[in-house]
Parts: structure tokens; C-alpha cells; sequence
């Protein structure tokens, strides 16, 4: 029976407890779920430890863990109506990895993985505790690579658009440079705006950040919407900044724009997109304040 057909009992359920939470029917799901998507989680974790740009990977379920269990209460108040809909969810889910699997397609065989778990949710414990734990599901996401069609598309872009921003802020500050598509001419060396220096690994780290920080640090729903348009940005505009520093110590001295600069360099640059999202947090709120007074 549906939560809909329920909602006339819903007003007067008593709230679930721990011993009225279906603890064995979730544990024992959970248990084939994993044992489902073992072969398809082995390879994310494996792509998480060997892939510099999902190194973030490792966080977003203990985050998005984290978050479930902050609203514990919040779920435990929530009387448990099972929702036979969860299952139809559930065969979506088997139907995608099966389709993932003939096609060699990790993308939608991963995802597939979350779709499942938001269909048990659905099944053993209804749609108003599948609505309370949306936004960590949502946060799931982050820890599944984008599909690589996508990804070579988006860090090309990331790529041209780098550079070009690059090349302005160089000619800005007197250095001579000259740009073919992503590769900066200097008079010491030539500087290559690589994958790594696109800006897209910062974006995947950067808008998973944005999200988290939103939630624990603004109660304002919007807001996570509006950091995560933010990010995209901020990581562009880092990323440029990056790749102009480099340019600035080849000036110096060739050395200084490779190796253990380099990296230190990106960390710095990353610590600094941080701050300007908080820049950007504090200046949407001091905006919201203004046009709420002036309202």
C-alpha cells in the first residue's frame, strides 16, 4: 500500500522508535545490495585510490553517512509505511545495471547503485523518509566519475577557457605571451594547460564542497543551489590563476613552474578557491539581508 492511500493514518501513527524501525529488513537489503554491486563498488573504490580527480570520492559516503545520521531523530519520529512503488524502483535499478553491464557503460551501472538504495529506502520505510534522506542520496552522486564522453568534452572547454584567461592575465601584467588553443608561448618556455590544469578536477572536489558547506554552515535551501552555480566559476577562475603563476615563475626560473612547485601550487590555489566561496557565501547573504530590509 502506498503512503498516498496511508496519508489518512499518517496524521495519527505513532512515531517509530528503534524497535519499531524494520533495523533486520533494512540490514539484511542493504547485505544484498552490497553483495549485488560488490564487483561495480570494488572498481569505484579502485578508480578513487588511482584517479586524481575523484580523490574526493572516498569522502562523499562517510559525508553523506554523516548527514543520515544527524537526522536520525528526524527519522525515527517518521512512522516507517512501506511503499510497494519502492520496488517498482528497485527493478528500474536491476534494469540499468543489466543494460550497463551488456554495454560496458560504468557510468549508469554505478548510478544504478544509488537508484537501487533510494528504491529500498521507498520499499521498507515509505516516501516521507526517502524525502528526509534526499539530499544525502543526492550527495552520492558525487562520488561516481562523469562519463568520459562528457568529461573529455567539459575539461576541453576547461582547458580553451583556462588559457585564454591565462593569456589576458600575463599580457595584463607585462609579459609577453602568445596562445595556440591551449598551449601558452613565453619567451622562457611553453606552458601546456593540461587536464590536470583545466580546472574540472577542482570543479568535481569544489561543487561536492560547496553542497556540504551549504548545508552545515546556511539553512537557506537556495543557498546550496546558488554556492554550486558559484563553483563553476571559482574553479575556472582558480585554475587560470594557476596557470598564470606558472607562467610568472618560468619568468623566474624555468624549474619553478614543474614538479614539487607545480603541486604546491595547485593545493594553494584550491585553498584559495575555498576561501572565495566563502566570499561568495558571505556577499549572496549580506545581498539577501540588504533586499529583505529594503522590502
Amino acid at each position: 500500500m502506498s503512503d498516498e492511500t496511508e496519508s489518512g493514518d499518517a496524521g495519527v501513527a505513532a512515531p517509530a522508535d528503534g524497535k519499531t524501525f524494520p533495523w533486520i529488513a533494512i540490514a539484511w537489503f542493504g547485505l544484498l545490495l552490497i553483495a549485488c554491486y560488490a564487483p561495480v563498488l570494488k572498481r569505484l573504490v579502485a578508480q578513487w585510490a588511482t584517479d586524481g580527480d575523484m580523490g574526493h570520492g572516498f569522502f562523499v559516503p562517510l559525508v553523506a553517512g554523516y548527514i543520515a545520521w544527524q537526522r536520525r531523530d528526524e527519522l525515527l519520529a517518521a512512522p516507517p509505511v512501506p511503499n510497494w512503488w519502492g520496488l517498482a524502483v528497485l527493478v528500474w535499478g536491476a534494469l540499468q545495471l543489466y543494460v550497463a553491464t551488456l554495454g560496458a557503460e560504468l557510468f549508469l551501472a554505478r548510478t544504478s547503485f544509488i537508484v537501487s538504495l533510494a528504491g529500498m529506502i521507498l520499499l521498507l520505510c515509505g516516501s516521507r523518509i526517502l524525502r528526509i534522506l534526499a539530499f544525502p542520496l543526492f550527495l552520492l552522486l558525487f562520488m561516481v566519475p562523469i562519463p568520459n564522453i562528457v568529461y573529455n568534452q567539459i575539461t576541453f572547454q576547461f582547458q580553451l577557457l583556462a588559457s585564454r584567461l591565462a593569456e589576458g592575465a600575463l599580457a595584463l601584467l607585462g609579459v609577453p605571451v602568445l596562445r595556440e588553443g591551449n598551449i601558452l608561448e613565453l619567451a622562457s618556455q611553453r606552458l601546456s594547460v593540461v587536464e590536470a590544469c583545466s580546472g574540472i578536477r577542482s570543479l568535481l572536489t569544489l561543487s561536492f564542497l560547496s553542497l556540504v558547506y551549504a548545508y552545515f554552515f546556511d539553512k537557506k535551501v537556495w543557498m546550496r543551489v546558488a554556492l554550486l552555480a558559484a563553483a563553476a566559476p571559482i574553479a575556472i577562475v582558480a585554475n587560470a590563476s594557476r596557470v598564470t603563476i606558472a607562467g610568472l615563475l618560468s619568468e623566474v626560473n624555468p624549474k619553478l613552474s614543474e614538479g614539487v612547485f607545480h603541486t604546491a601550487s595547485g593545493w594553494l590555489i584550491f585553498m584559495v578557491a575555498l576561501l572565495i566561496l566563502f566570499v561568495v557565501h558571505v556577499a549572496i547573504n549580506r545581498i539577501y539581508r540588504l533586499f529583505h530590509a529594503a522590502t
